[in-house]
């Protein structure tokens, strides 16, 4: 039977609850102990698919076709484990869910109310799985205090109730504000959080405080003495120059330590800190910096792509060079030439997107990075924007666009090179969409198998002849266009195993120009750097010597 940490956050947001959550799994796995992390989000939306990049940062996508929170992308990038549909769930699917079992007459004509009903939801979710690993890992997203919480912070306080003694914990995250008119850390906001969280029956075990100044011992001492919580369990987070320190710094710290102790487990097995200390050297020993220009249309949020910028710095790491990323707006470039603002750079990467703002702007970027021979890399909408340059400058289709643009005004004005997906085979069955459905949960999701082509460069790159990425997307590049583009260059390298789909597209004759249908992004690590992000990096490495 697995153990449970919940871990939840007081005073402000954005304190790092995913990192911390995502650091201990991985120093909890360094002792020897398999763990499973998972998000409980109060927000009312069934999933995070249908809301803005600029609300919540990007949509991270499991194997298994989930849209979820972006700190999932956090735990399977600090610990491995591949997550899952049922590692993340939101106050709209609970009380989908509720409703759903109400209409179907399961709850046998009772009232329906939040207790115990919509607890029992919750705490049937954080049921799943509980013997398959050592450890489950819970956040609850937002801060304590916040109403539509509430339903999900009485949850976890009953289901540790119900667990046998000392198979639950809480860890609480709060910030100790620095003032500088007086000199001082503040211990008040922590201590009023931790008295909400009390008050609704939760009595943390481990307080991880963050801080941008260290924590003297003394100060130490009166949060333990105020929160209830022995002195060695306040742990400190300062800010790092990585996020991939997290796992050394909160274990220097004796976060490990302290949730075993909690626990007590007694004595723990050593931890094994290889992989992190490996990957600390090959931030810090950087042989040499490249510069890649991100070109999108969500570049005000840089949580817009969270995963694209840590894919990479892995690719990086696998050089072991520093990447400079730097953000470009694609709108800019429907009104200018890319020339003067691309002209430094290294590398391009244009990324996914939906709509049509700024794709004339990444037709434009897609073209620079093919006449002037820079290393490009496209990403979902990004290989759309590839093809359609390709079918207007190269293949001689000029009106070439996508259907995507065309329902958007309302009107016909492109030569559909790029179409809505109607039908797909998923596993061993077809699946069928209109353009009229629902917008959240019917794209193309999860993970799909792409055939390479032998010989192409990213048959080399992968070392593979077949390979399984994660998709997001409900527009695809026509086939009937194939053989005209390939004509003039444009290889198709990688299709869907019944060669209806266009899952990979690549120039001949050009340094480096690679257009994937998927998001590679999700599936990067640290300690294993994607190989299509490694070798893009080592291409910018290649155009950097030449510059």
């Amino acid at each position: 039977m697995a153990r449970y940490i919940f871990i939840t956050g007081g005073v402000v947001s954005s304190l790092g609850k995913g990192l911390a959550s995502a650091a201990l799994g991985a120093l909890l796995q360094a002792r020897g102990y398999t763990v499973r992390l998972r998000k409980l989000d109060p927000y009312l939306n069934v999933d995070p698919g249908t809301m803005s990049p600029f609300e919540h940062g990007e949509v991270f996508v499991t194997d298994d076709g989930a849209e979820t929170d972006l700190d999932l992308g956090h735990y399977e990038r600090f610990t491995g484990v591949a997550a899952r549909r049922t590692d993340s769930v939101s106050s709209g699917r609970i009380y989908s869910n509720v409703l759903e079992k109400e209409r179907r007459g399961d709850y046998l004509g009772k009232t329906i109310q939040v207790i115990p009903h919509v607890t029992n939801e919750i705490k049937d979710f954080l049921s799943v799985g509980a013997d398959e690993v050592d450890f489950q890992l819970c956040e609850i997203g937002g801060t304590v205090g916040d109403i539509e919480g509430l339903p999900f912070f009485e949850a976890i306080r009953q289901f540790a109730q119900e667990r046998p003694r000392g198979q639950c914990i809480f860890m609480h995250l709060t910030l100790l504000p620095f003032v500088a008119a007086s000199g001082e850390l503040k211990t008040k906001p922590t201590q009023h959080s931790v008295k909400e969280l009390r008050s609704i029956g939760i009595a943390p075990d481990v307080l991880v405080c963050r801080s941008e100044h260290p924590i003297p011992e003394k100060e130490r001492e009166k949060i333990g003495l105020f929160c209830n919580v022995r002195k060695e369990s306040v742990i400190a987070a300062y800010d790092l120059k990585s996020i991939y320190e997290a796992p050394l710094a909160y274990h220097r710290e004796g976060l490990d330590q302290a949730v075993l102790d909690a626990f007590g487990i007694s004595p723990a097995p050593k931890p094994n800190l290889a992989r992190w200390h490996d990957v600390n050297d090959r931030l810090t020993h950087a042989e040499g910096e490249v510069r890649i220009a991100i070109v999108g249309k969500y570049v005000q949020l840089e949580d817009a792509y969270k995963s694209i910028k840590e894919a990479l710095t892995h690719g990086g790491m696998a050089n072991k060079v520093r990447v400079k990323v730097e953000w470009v707006d694609s709108e800019v470039f429907d009104r200018e030439d890319p020339g003067p603002y691309l002209e430094g750079f290294h590398a391009i990467l244009v990324p996914g997107g939906f709509g049509e703002r700024g794709t004339e702007g990444k037709i434009k970027t897609a073209q620079f990075a093919r006449e002037r021979g820079i290393p490009y890399l496209g990403i979902c909408l990004g290989m759309q924007m590839a093809v359609i340059e390709a079918a207007r400058n190269v293949a001689g289709f000029k009106t070439a666009g996508s259907e995507e643009f065309d329902h958007e005004a309302g009107k016909r004005r492109f030569e559909p090179v790029v179409y809505h997906l109607k039908e797909w085979i998923q596993g061993n069955h077809v699946v069928e969409r209109s353009v009229g459905d629902d917008k959240g949960g019917t794209m193309r999701l999860g993970a799909y198998t792409a055939a390479l082509t032998e010989g192409s460069r990213v048959a080399e790159v992968y070392g593979a002849s077949r390979i399984e990425e994660r998709h997001r997307h409900r527009y695809e590049v026509d086939t009937k266009y194939r053989e005209a583009l390939e004509a003039k260059g444009l290889c198709f390298s990688g299709m869907s195993p019944d060669g209806r789909l266009p899952e990979i597209v690549e120039w001949k004759d050009h340094p480096w120009f690679i257009g994937v249908q998927f998001h590679p992004e999700l599936k990067s690590k640290p300690f294993a750097p994607h190989p299509l992000f490694a070798d893009f990096v080592r291409a910018a490495v290649e155009t950097s010597r030449l510059v």
